[in-house]
């Protein structure tokens, strides 16, 4: 999945032509993959992720094959359930429960206690919904967001029964399938910000708001633009001091294996071009669409970081606690989903971006293994991390929609002072 011409349900509709001659295959070839763009920063070891070895727990009796997953030292990883197939966005409650969205499956889980030794059993709270992979929780209130709406749910730790009474913010978003499933976060503004992804590979649309992250009212569901040119967003954060919004963008997909490149971007303030559909990545012309007159005269927004295409960046958490070691203190958390369309797959996997005294991002492989390596005959992954969220007590957890299940990574380590 480059970001996605078909995304990840790729499967259930595969492309039916073959993919174009790509006269732009060479302009990212041997680009420092997974690089800084600030500055003009060429590709920079990180210290924290050198001699990463492989520890794994397990939390539940689960036959997943987590201890191929290779983690730096210190760290651990289990599995607190198995049971919640084609998880996505998570939220917990104040109570503890993590509520975790889906898309193909329409239902909305809840894991009960889910940090506790003692976890209730998976509640479905809803089903039968369109794509409801987006998942929020303010004020005790559950906002779940499907393609074309928003719903708000009152209460939820004292509601965590089947199909608990809910009321629409808004049922009038665009209801396009393509690119069309949620992430939802409120700001620190208190707004809850929705992104709507481009209804195609690459395309231009009447509809403002398509390939855009919306800034929305939670009270009266009414929105306006934030953020212009983003051709799929399924993760955003912002960052703990700056308070900037940072989200990934997911390349459109037939110019090739390395182009053009995933991104991380920031949007600091509303109104701003992140490029789609004209340009991809620093400066790459669409063939389609470079010259449309509907490009803006201005220049648009360049990536802060590139990212190996196709690797899908999905769900993102700054870190925020600080069970963590030093060096990960306001790290920024990213779930790769991983491709779908590369003749080599990449992706499948969980990275983090740290930032060193010059503010230079960093973006290294924090755990692996969901992909089997190159060299072990045919690279089947058993897993597809989706979205990344920091518990209370500073663990981090990963939804796997590939595997339906939800893992807890925490460290064990000693402590040692930030580089």
């Amino acid at each position: 999945m480059s970001g996605g011409g078909l995304c990840d349900i790729c499967h259930m509709h595969p492309p039916t032509q073959n993919p174009p001659e790509n006269p732009l295959k060479t302009t990212l070839k041997g680009l420092f993959i997974s690089c800084t763009v600030m500055a003009a920063a060429a590709c920079t070891p990180n210290p924290i992720s050198s001699s990463i070895t492989a520890v794994a727990d397990a939390m539940v009796d689960s036959k997943l094959p987590i201890d191929s997953l290779n983690l730096p030292p210190g760290f651990t990883i289990e599995v607190l359930s198995d049971e919640v197939p084609n998880a996505r966005q998570m939220a917990l409650t104040d109570g503890g429960t993590l509520i975790v969205g889906t898309r193909r499956e329409g239902k909305v889980y809840a894991l009960p206690n889910a940090l506790s030794e003692t976890p209730g059993a998976v509640v479905t709270l809803k089903e039968d919904l369109f794509m409801p992979s987006g998942i929020a929780v303010r004020d005790g209130d559950l906002y779940i967001g499907a393609v074309n709406s928003v719903l708000r749910v009152s209460d939820i730790d004292n509601n965590l029964q089947a199909d608990p009474a809910h009321k629409v913010i808004t049922d009038a978003l665009p209801d396009e399938t393509h690119h069309g499933w949620k992430y939802l976060k409120f700001g620190p503004d208190g707004y809850l910000y929705v992104p709507v992804g481009a209804p195609c590979n690459i395309c231009l649309s009447e509809d403002p708001r398509f390939a855009t992250i919306l800034q929305m009212d939670a009270a009266t569901g009414s929105t306006s633009i934030w953020a212009h040119g983003v051709r799929n967003s399924v993760g955003f954060d912002w960052h703990p001091k700056t308070k900037e919004l940072w989200f990934s963008d997911n390349g459109r997909d037939w110019m090739g294996d390395d182009v053009p490149p995933e991104e991380l971007n920031i949007a600091a303030t509303p109104g701003k071009h992140f490029g789609y559909p004209f340009r991809h990545g620093l400066d790459i012309d669409d063939p389609e669409f470079g010259n449309n007159p509907a490009r803006p005269s201005e220049p648009t927004e360049p990536p802060t970081v590139m990212i190996q295409a196709h690797s899908a960046a999905l769900g993102m958490t700054f870190y925020t606690n600080n069970q963590f070691p030093a060096d990960y203190q306001g790290a920024l958390f990213v779930a790769e989903h991983g491709s779908w369309n590369r003749s080599e797959p990449v992706g499948y996997r969980v990275v983090v971006v740290t930032f060193g005294e010059d503010g230079i991002p960093l973006y290294t492989p924090f755990i692996e293994g969901w992909l089997p390596p190159a060299g072990d005959g045919e690279r089947t992954p058993w897993g597809r991390p989706n979205d990344v969220l920091v518990a209370p007590d500073g663990s981090l957890l990963i939804s796997d929609d590939g595997a339906g299940a939800i893992y807890r990574v925490s460290f064990q380590g000693e402590q040692t002072a930030a580089r």
